[in-house]
């Protein structure tokens, strides 16, 4: 399905990091390359099928890339492109605010 945008950029950048699971699976990249059983192991409660179609929608965006080794069994790693990288950033942001924060939630 076809992403519609108005002209807000919070509303785009939105629409990229839009879950939960995007932006775990980003967090996990911005320490390096990982092939795709990696991702699976870090990424907490994601079921097969939803980190495949948060990875392909990711690369759609251009956000991360995906290298496919021609050997058996088939060698999967995903990365960020320099695209990707610029949300470190915000993600930064997000991870100072969840440190300052995090603790009211059990008040």
């Amino acid at each position: 399905m076809a992403k519609i945008y108005t002209n807000c950029p919070v509303e785009y950048t939105a629409s990229i990091i839009g879950n939960k699971w995007k932006i775990i699976i980003l967090r996990d990249l911005l320490t390096g390359t990982k092939r795709y059983n990696e991702l699976t192991r870090s990424v907490i409660g994601i079921s097969a099928k939803v980190l495949t179609e948060n990875l392909r929608d990711l690369e759609h965006d251009g956000i991360i890339n995906r290298k496919v080794y021609p050997v058996v069994p088939p060698k999967v790693e995903y990365f960020l492109t320099d695209k990707g990288w610029e949300l470190k950033e915000v993600l930064d942001a997000m991870r100072e605010f969840g440190m300052k924060y995090r603790g009211e939630a059990d008040e």
